[in-house]
C-alpha cells in the first residue's frame, strides 16, 4: 500500500513541480518554532532540562535511535519482542538508549558496526540522518531514473552517497525534507534537532485524517473513488 502511495505522491509531485519546489525550501524561524512545537507536543522529542530546545545542536546515533523509536512504534514490533538481546560492548544495559537501540537494531532500521559496535555518541550527517528514517518509514522503490529526476532539482544532489540515494528521494517524494536557500540537500553536513523536528513535523502531518471528498449530488462516483 505505501509503495502505492509513494507512486501517487510521485505523480502529484511531478505535474506540480513549482509547489514541491517551494516546499521544500528551508523553513522560516516560525515555521522551525511550529515544528518543534509539534514534535515536542507529540513526545518525540523534548526540551533540556532547562526548557530550550537548541535546534543548533547535532544528533547522534543513540539520539535517533530513540527519536525512530517513538515515530514509528518500533518496540512494538514482533522482531522485537521475539529476538534476543544483541551483545553491544560500547551500548550496555545501563546506557539510557539500550531498549531503544536494542530496537532499530532488531527491525534493521539501523546497523552496527564490526566488532558488534553501535557508536552511540556519532554524529549522524544529514544523509545518515534521513536514509534510516526513509529506512522505518519505508523505502519507495523508484527506478534509477525517477531518482535522478526527483534529486535533479537540487545542485548538491551528486554529493548524496550512492547508498542512500533512493531513501532521499523517498522523503523528497513525501515533501518531508529541508533544504537552504539554493534548495541544496546538504547531505554531508550533521543533522541537527532543528533538522530532524522539521522532518517529524512533516511526517506528524501526513499522519492526520484526510478530509473526505465530499459528495455532490446527483454525481456518480467511480469504482476507483470507492
Amino acid at each position: 500500500m505505501r509503495k502505492l502511495l509513494g507512486t501517487f505522491s510521485l505523480v502529484l509531485l511531478l505535474q506540480n513541480l513549482p509547489l514541491s519546489a517551494a516546499r521544500a525550501l528551508e523553513p522560516t524561524e516560525e515555521l522551525t518554532s511550529e515544528a518543534i512545537q509539534q514534535v515536542i507536543t507529540a513526545n518525540l522529542m523534548t526540551n533540556s532540562p532547562d526548557g530550550n530546545f537548541y535546534p543548533e545542536r547535532m544528533i547522534n546515533r543513540a539520539e535517533l535511535a530513540a527519536i525512530l523509536v517513538k515515530a514509528f512504534k518500533l518496540d512494538q514490533r514482533e522482531a522485537v519482542k521475539q529476538q534476543e538481546a544483541k551483545i553491544l560492548p560500547d551500548v550496555p544495559r545501563s546506557h539510557w538508549a539500550f531498549n531503544d537501540i536494542q530496537a532499530v537494531l532488531k527491525t534493521d532500521i539501523m546497523r552496527g558496526y564490526r566488532g558488534n559496535l553501535f557508536f552511540p555518541n556519532q554524529r549522524v550527517t544529514r544523509a545518515e540522518g534521513l536514509a534510516i528514517f526513509a529506512q522505518a518509514y519505508g523505502v519507495f522503490q523508484f527506478g534509477d531514473d525517477t531518482v535522478k529526476e526527483l534529486l535533479q532539482p537540487h545542485p548538491d544532489a551528486a554529493l548524496i552517497p550512492v547508498w542512500a540515494r533512493r531513501a532521499i528521494a523517498t522523503v523528497v517524494a513525501e515533501g518531508f525534507i529541508n533544504t537552504d536557500a539554493q534548495n541544496n540537500i546538504s547531505p554531508l553536513r550533521p543533522m541537527t534537532r532543528g533538522d530532524m523536528a522539521y522532518l517529524l513535523s512533516q511526517y506528524l502531518q501526513r499522519q492526520q485524517p484526510q478530509p473526505e471528498m465530499p459528495i455532490v449530488p446527483g454525481v456518480t462516483r467511480s469504482p476507483e473513488s470507492l
